[in-house]
Order: C-alpha cells, then structure tokens, then sequence
C-alpha cells in the first residue's frame, strides 16, 4: 500500500516531492558502497540504481507498519544497488592477483625486518617504484578485502570482525574465536604505521566517507584510498600467519 491516498493528481505530487526529499539518501549509500568498489564502477550508475530502489521503497511503502519510510527506503536502495553489482564481474582475476602479491610482499618485508614495512619497502619487495605501487594500490580497491570487509557487506554497517560466521555465535567455542580474533586486529592495527590506524578507525568506527577522512587529514581522496586499501592489506598479512582466513569461513 502506497504512503498517499489523494488525489491522482496530489498523489503524484506527492511522490515526486518524497523523491526529492530522499534523493540525498540515495547519493548517499552509493557513495559509500562506491568508496570499496575499483574505479571502473560508475558512482552514476549506483546512484541511478539506487533512485529506482527509492522510487519502489516509495511506491510500496506501508505506514501501518510502523517502519519509518526512510529506513525502509535505505534498505531497498541498498538492496537494488547490490543486485546490480552481484551481476557484474568488477573483481577481475588480475587484480585479485596483485592483491595477493601486495599481502605476500607485506608478509615477506616484515619477517625480514621484524617490524612493519615502510610503504617504499613494500614496493622494493614487489620490485615496483613508489608511484608503481600506488598504482596498485588503487587499482586493488575494492578486491583487496575479502571477509574482512565484504562477508556481509549488504548489512549496515563496517565490522572488521565480520567474517566469524554467527550462526553459531552464541557457543563457547565461537566466542572464544572472536574473542581470539579481536584481540590479534589489536595487535595487527597497533603494529600500523600512525596514519594507517587512524585511517582505519575514521572509517570503521567513525564511518567517515574517504572524501570526509580526506578533508580532515588534508589529503587527496585517492591517498586516502591508498592508505586503506594498504592497511586492509597489512591485516590480511598479518591474520594470515596467526589466524587463517579459512577458518571462520
């Protein structure tokens, strides 16, 4: 049942003034689900999907339900943005590639120098230049972060301990495993160069936008991308030999 009942012409009216009034929302919920997806992806074409997941949360919208239509709304705009994205192939095997080298060349670096690597000697381990592996590093956005990030990525929210399953949560065993996990992404996260940490917890914990931790950090967007995408990674290396990625799958 839709939210108006007037007449044709006022329920029109209507809806297309609910539409303007969520269009913020909209952009939005692109944007953010944009900021972990590779450059290929068209924030334009999220946020079409999204307004037509909008215009269907309007158009289906019941009051008597007692759910508020703009938390209604988010749930179909975010919905209808990732069945779009479900269909595309935006992870090429190629880059999924250069993501796995860029964890095995962080692994490698920091059982050599029993500390975490500096981003130029990243890229020596790799045998690129620094600007060659920042290349990288934008080019693995949104591929790079397996269950640390997307397990669940359709749920509100950012979780960096999402990948522990929850159907059996509630155990001794599963508690003692996230119990285990959190206190090793402590560790991980205080071994991180100062700037990485606090890009990290703008993002999860804030949930700050890139564009906003930019703005705050006074840097460029694409660093702040960079940044994240490298500490992601730093995690991945450093749960690999402590904590297989297996084992909460």
């Amino acid at each position: 049942m839709a939210s108006y009942q007037a007449s044709p012409k006022t329920a029109a009216d209507e809806r297309e003034r609910l539409i303007l009034e969520h269009l913020p929302q909209v952009r939005l919920i692109a944007r953010r689900i944009h900021e972990k997806l590779p450059e290929c992806v068209s924030l334009e074409d999220l946020i079409s999907t999204g307004i037509l997941g909008l215009i269907s949360a309007i158009d289906n919208f019941d009051p008597s339900l007692n759910v508020k239509l703009k938390t209604y709304a988010e749930y179909k705009i975010r919905g209808a943005i990732l069945d779009t994205l479900r269909g595309l192939d935006w992870a090429p095997r190629q880059k999924r590639k250069k993501a796995k080298q860029i964890e095995a060349a962080i692994a490698a670096a920091e059982q050599r120098l029993q500390r975490a690597p500096e981003e130029e000697e990243i890229a020596r381990e790799l045998g690129l230049s620094l600007e060659e592996y920042h290349e990288w590093l934008v080019e693995v956005r949104g591929v790079n972060l397996g269950r640390l990030e997307h397990a669940r990525g359709e749920e509100e929210g950012r979780d960096l301990r999402r990948y522990i399953a929850d159907s059996e949560q509630e155990l001794p065993s599963r508690i003692l495993e996230r119990r285990e996990l959190e206190r090793l992404l402590a560790e991980g996260i205080e071994q991180m160069p100062a700037i990485e940490r606090t890009v990290l917890s703008l993002y999860y914990y804030e949930e700050l936008t890139l564009r906003e931790i930019a703005d705050v950090l006074n840097l460029h967007e694409s660093r702040i991308s960079q940044l994240k995408s490298q500490a992601i990674l730093r995690l991945r290396a450093w749960l690999e030999k402590r904590w297989p990625l297996e084992r909460g799958a």
